[in-house]
């Protein structure tokens, strides 16, 4: 059967989700299905990776649509967050499960991994109690293949009463076999495979079958009665909201409840009681199930406990996860060096061009400079500046994510989070923020508890982001390692040291909001290591570039332009003949002397608050008094002269601290503001590392001077 992948265009409104149908007759088909399962991968093979993004109503999580065609029907896919369950736990599962109970989709497609199909199985029979007709796409059979498990998914379609298909979502001509079976889905859904609760639950149900059906409008009866029965009020308040009309109220249902909910206490379903009895039935329920279709010959590959042995081992886990980090800072820098030349060569010849223009048509000199030698000039030197090393550091860690090193990263880091009272999840949030704060900011989206995803947003700046490695970088070659051959590895291991400081320090940041502001206890989470697998280069780069590379530079770019042309107006704009960055240089010095610092090095922090990029130009163009950004690409001319304006290995120290130390910048604070919706909390989280930086230097200062260093 032909499949085409194409565009969309705006369509129908459904669960408040503006669904994108090219064709009224399309139909809505909800993607669902475990983390780590290839959900992603099986809906950007059928959608050509021609995609809509966007949030979901009222949540900062993000929804992608996109549109497939067969040649019998046209599909709206909608790739929802990964779910272990539809009793939700987080925003993500919130959303998950909120689209497929509300969401009036036609169908839900179900994406499990073969190398855990009994697992995954919940989710499915969770899904088809809600009346919603449903296919299974059992993805990942080449890494069953490889772990010796084989499937018998005829026996299982059998036993569900739905199409059941395998796939390898990476072949894109296999998931033919989905796209008949999705065309095979019919209008309303089978009965579902029976999932027994105990006695005592079912006779509650069949109480209240014969009030609910009048009232259930569209949704399973059965479903709706076990979810009243269970008493989330969360839940009640969305089935009410999406039926128009207070359930709870209604006098008869209401004491029918109340009578229901006593006798289960009474037998002992109360509360978490009657939730886990719950569960237990599905999680029963699918092990019969699986019982003569999941054949497992070998349980886990010998490969892949070898690398567990070595790479989740107290002994050698950590010394690999600092040796990965040096090596991918290294490929990094390295690599970076050549594009970013070439690439600020091309836009400062631009710049050149704009000004022959300016000129040409005789604009005022103060207008060239605002727009041209401030706008213009920083907004060329933070791309040339941040794009390659971007282009480079983030399909690395994409690439490690791929392969399915990044679980065992926070594996590993669980331990010492755990020890703070944080989640072991904010390993991969900090992760993240090696690349950009911003994003780190938004991944803490993946920890459960409100108050260790807020421990998460706070701490996730102690760790550089990638506009803070040209300054670190620049100052530790010339100061401590010099410009010979090999100065890149001494700096990519100087680097590390940087970086293990920040995060020993978020340790400790950590521990310290767990015991005042935010006390409270660790919650547990269930986190899967899921196997090693080749990684797929070609979706990484597209991916990398896309979702992160571009999503950052654009969002450090919109804030550099405005940036450049405040810098431009107080390198320019004079009193007494003295310029406004000069005046509050001077202003500042007595408190950066403290600090180990000097005025001009505070005043380019400040000014640098829109991109961390800017701070050693500045610093430049202050010394040399130009009234732009300066570039100076002599690495011993620019130590020179940093060391003619008194620096010393000292003020390289506490500059090197207070960069990894200080205020998040503009757009890391602007993500804070929205993921937190607290202006206070926003404060603290520029105010916290920035008191850390400060008295950190102010005592490093104290000490190498009471040592006459």
């Amino acid at each position: 059967m032909g499949l085409t992948a194409s565009s969309v265009g705006i369509g129908a409104v459904d669960g408040g989700l503006t669904i994108h149908r090219r064709q009224p007759e399309d139909r809505v088909i909800a993607l669902a299905g475990n983390p780590n399962v290839g959900k992603s991968t099986v809906f950007n093979a059928l959608t050509g990776m021609r995609q809509h993004t966007g949030n979901w109503p009222g949540k900062t999580v993000v929804n992608a649509q996109g549109y497939c065609r067969t040649a019998r029907q046209g599909y709206v896919l909608v790739d929802i967050p990964g779910t272990y369950s539809l009793l939700a736990h987080s925003a993500e599962e919130e959303v998950a499960r909120d689209f497929i109970c509300f969401g009036r989709l036609d169908a839900v497609t179900v994406v499990c991994d073969a190398t855990c199909l009994e697992r995954n199985l919940n989710l499915v029979l969770q899904t088809m109690e809600t009346g919603i007709p449903v296919a299974v796409c059992v993805n990942l059979l080449d890494e069953a293949k490889r772990k010796h498990i084989r499937l018998e998914l005829p026996v299982l379609e059998k036993r569900l009463g739905v199409p059941v298909v395998g796939v390898v979502a990476r072949r894109k001509r296999s998931l033919a076999r989905l796209t008949e079976a999705m065309d095979r889905l019919p209008a309303v859904a089978p009965p579902p495979a029976p999932v027994t609760y105990p006695p005592a639950i079912e006779a509650a149900v069949t109480a209240l079958l014969p009030r609910l059906r009048p009232l259930s409008g569209g949704l399973s009866p059965r479903w709706l009665a076990l979810r009243l029965l269970e008493n989330d009020a969360g839940l009640t308040a969305q089935i009410e909201r999406f039926l128009d009309r207070p359930l709870t109220a209604e006098p008869e249902l209401a004491a029918a409840l109340a009578q229901q909910r006593a006798a289960l206490a009474q037998a002992g379903f109360a509360g978490e009681g009657l939730r886990d009895a719950l569960v237990t039935a599905v999680v029963e329920q699918a092990q019969q199930l699986c019982k003569g279709v999941v054949r497992m010959e070998q349980h886990r590959s010998a490969v892949d406990r070898r690398l567990d042995r070595v790479l989740t081992s107290r002994l050698t886990g950590y010394p690999v996860m600092l040796l990965l980090l040096a090596l991918i800072f290294w490929i990094t820098m390295v690599g970076a060096n050549i594009p970013s030349a070439l690439l600020g060569r091309g836009l400062f010849w631009i710049q050149d061009r704009l000004t022959e223009l300016f000129h040409y048509i005789h604009a005022p000199e103060w207008l060239h400079g605002a727009l041209v030698l401030g706008v213009y000039r920083v907004l060329a030197w933070v791309v040339s500046v941040m794009l390659p090393p971007m282009a480079i550091f983030f399909p690395l860690f994409t690439l490690l994510e791929d392969a399915g090193y990044l679980p065992r990263v926070a594996y590993n880091l669980d331990r010492p989070f755990h020890r703070c009272h944080a989640c072991g999840k904010q390993a991969l949030t900090m992760c993240m923020g090696f690349g950009c704060n911003a994003a780190g900011v938004v991944g803490c989206r993946i920890i459960d508890s409100p108050r260790e995803r807020l421990l998460a947003i706070l701490t996730n700046n102690f760790v550089p982001c990638n506009g803070r490695f040209p300054t670190l970088i620049t100052l530790l070659t010339l100061f401590f390692v010099g410009t010979s051959g090999g100065s890149s590895l001494a700096a990519a291991a100087l680097l590390t040291g940087v970086i293990l400081l920040g995060v020993l320090v978020t340790f400790g940041v950590t521990r310290l909001l767990s015991a005042t502001l935010l006390r409270g206890t660790p919650s547990s989470f269930t986190l899967e290591l899921p196997p090693y697998r080749r990684p797929q280069v070609g979706r990484v780069l597209v991916r990398s570039m896309l979702d992160r590379t571009l999503f950052v530079l654009g969002r450090a770019a919109a804030v550099a332009a405005p940036a450049g042309l405040l810098l431009w107006l107080t390198a320019n704009v004079t009193v007494g003949g003295v310029s406004l960055l000069q005046h509050a240089a001077q202003a500042l010095d007595p408190f950066a002397r403290l600090m180990g610092l000097d005025g001009v090095i505070l005043i380019a922090f400040i000014l640098g608050f829109p991109a961390n990029e800017i701070v050693i130009p500045i610093i430049l163009m202050a010394y040399l008094s130009q009234g732009t950004i300066t570039e100076m690409t002599d690495l011993a001319a620019m130590r020179q002269l940093l060391v003619d304006h008194g620096w010393t290995a000292l003020t390289a120290v506490c500059t090197v601290l207070f960069s990894l130390f200080h205020w998040p910048c503009s757009t890391t604070l602007l993500t804070i503001r929205r993921e937190t919706g607290s202006g206070r909390w926003t404060a603290l989280a520029a105010v916290l590392p920035t008191a850390i930086g400060v008295l950190l230097c102010m005592a490093v200062t104290a000490i190498a001077r009471l040592f006459g260093l």
